[in-house]
């Protein structure tokens, strides 16, 4: 897989170097290149306790993007997943620490443990005041004696830097990472591994699965589970941190483990928050990537117990743009819509022929879903037949309110609930055709001549006229036919829809940002479902 990398072995250097260089100045690094990688604050004084931090390259923002005043002091940064030195962490201490001590803030890995451990008695054997917190908040394996440390370390990082920015004793603040560190829990799932830069792909999890409790060096999880949705993901995760769970109020942290789209993530926040936990979360951090684990298409749910003070602590003002800040979780407020509109509707009436040919039609178009999205992908952005699906959807879901014996009414009808449910501007276009061909059949224009009349309003509006490889190119000539008979009308509509796969430069719409060699031999998805529709139609 191809990554924005030069070497391999300096992808941790200059992934550092372009961190300090967008800082303002606010971060620095010790001298030492490539062996000691230690990011501190460029203001530090040491006349308060430091925090020191660190682990493994790849888990980015982790840990140097969280250096700062009201968090840590400094960052000791290994190569990708592999922990720093005993001496790149003995330089960290020594560099920060000052008469107020330090705290080291240590995931629960063996290599952490040990080299932050051996540097630490090397750092008190200068007379140093050193303390150390382990971070075991992974509850994937609860019967495991030594849980991995993963995202709830954020809590302490947080915690702890704002009472040590307060001025708070060492003793004070290592008992507070103690506890916050005990109260953290964590769980996390994914739909892929991630990519180790300079090394193959592990491809461990087939399609349509997910696994659960994978660790965030992409080490396997507890069990692979079916994907099915969003929904039942985070259930699944859920119930694992219920069981660590007491019936109290708790923070929990939405972690992105650095693949997952920002829409998926929110997605994702509101999953959480209708849970069978959510009752319990009344605070969140996220959703954001925190702790990644390089590019893996996952995320990971903390949770902790938080009081009042600690509270007060997680949401003080930071200038790390990495930390997301702590958001109150309150119920969806919706506010009516501006008067002109809301809209007005029509008066339903029934007629059973009408009923079944619409709703004949849209399934047709949900049917053809999957088929139209890949036709898309080759010329546009891969969602004609989810648009069309959505719209046909929500047209069935809407036939009851629909005036099915006023034909007239009925145009605009589902004009007006297109406009409302299908996005894009198919939605728009489609909307205008129906309103216009209402419109010429209130002046008494038969149905072929109403539709038509919506036709030219739909291109005089958007601008495409045939041969610029939209759905125009099937639809027109359907139309043209239609006085001949449904069959008729589905012959020239299936002519058209196969004549686009020749036009090699669209137009219109997405595709005429797609070039000619992309385009050649595939139909416009728009056509094609025009032309299956009115095949159906015939059948």
């Amino acid at each position: 897989m191809a990554q924005f990398i030069n070497k391999r072995e300096d992808v941790v250097t200059e992934a550092i170097d372009g961190l300090l260089a967008i800082s303002g100045g606010s971060l620095a690094r010790l001298d030492g290149y490539p062996h000691i990688r230690v990011v501190l604050r460029n203001d530090w004084d040491k006349s308060k306790v430091a925090l020191v931090s660190g682990g493994g390259a790849g888990h980015e923002p982790a840990h140097a993007g969280f250096v700062g005043a009201g968090m840590l002091t400094a960052a000791v940064c290994g190569d990708v997943f592999a922990s720093p030195s005993v001496d790149a962490v003995l330089a960290g201490i020594l560099a920060v620490t000052g008469p107020a001590g330090c705290l080291l803030i240590v995931k629960n890995y063996t290599g952490d443990r040990l080299n932050f451990g051996l540097a630490a008695e090397r750092a008190r054997a200068f007379g140093l005041n050193v303390s150390m917190v382990i971070i075991g908040d992974d509850v994937a394996l609860p019967e495991l004696p030594q849980a991995r440390g993963v995202a709830g370390t954020l809590f302490v990082h947080k915690i702890a830097g704002a009472l040590a920015e307060a001025g708070v004793d060492l003793e004070t603040v290592t008992a507070a990472a103690r506890r916050v560190a005990a109260g953290s829990k964590s769980i996390g799932m994914s739909l892929d591994t991630c990519t180790v830069p300079g090394s193959p792909k592990e491809d461990r999890i087939p399609a349509h699965m997910a696994e659960l409790g994978l660790g965030i060096h992409g080490e396997a999880g507890v069990e692979q589970v079916d994907f099915i949705d969003a929904r039942l993901a985070m259930e699944a995760a859920v119930s694992k941190l219920a069981a660590a769970m007491e019936d109290r109020s708790y923070v929990a942290l939405i972690n992105n483990l650095g693949g997952t789209s920002t829409l998926e993530m929110s997605v994702l926040a509101h999953e959480l928050i209708t849970s069978s936990i959510g009752a319990r979360i009344s605070h969140i951090v996220g959703p954001a990537s925190m702790m990644t684990s390089l590019d893996m298409h996952g995320f990971s749910v903390s949770v902790y117990p938080a009081d009042e003070a600690e509270i007060a602590a997680l949401s003080a003002p930071v200038s790390m743009a990495a930390w997301p800040g702590v958001s109150t979780v309150k119920p969806v407020i919706v506010n009516m819509l501006p008067d002109g509109l809301t809209p007005i509707a029509p008066l339903s009436s029934e007629h059973r022929e009408t009923r079944e040919f619409i709703v004949k039609c849209c399934r047709i178009l949900v049917a053809a879903e999957e088929d139209l999205n890949a036709l898309d992908a080759k010329s546009g952005d891969g969602d004609t037949g989810s648009t069309l699906a959505g719209a046909a959807r929500a047209l069935i879901n809407a036939i009851d309110r629909l005036p099915l014996s006023d034909h007239t009414q009925l145009y605009r009808a589902i004009g007006q609930e297109l406009s409302q449910t299908m996005g894009g501007s198919s939605g728009v276009l489609l909307a205008i055709f129906f309103a216009a061909a209402g419109d010429a059949a209130s002046s008494g224009l038969p149905m072929r001549d109403a539709l038509k009349a919506g036709l030219a309003r739909m291109q005089e509006i958007g601008g495409a006229r045939l041969g610029d490889r939209t759905m125009v190119d099937a639809l027109s000539p359907a139309l043209d036919a239609l006085g001949d008979g449904v069959r008729s009308a589905a012959l020239a509509a299936r002519e058209g829809a196969n004549l686009t796969a020749t036009l090699l430069k669209a137009n219109a719409g997405r595709a005429a940002y797609i070039n000619a060699r992309q385009l050649e031999g595939h139909v416009d998805p728009g056509a094609e479902a025009v032309a299956r529709l009115f095949e159906h139609l015939a059948a």
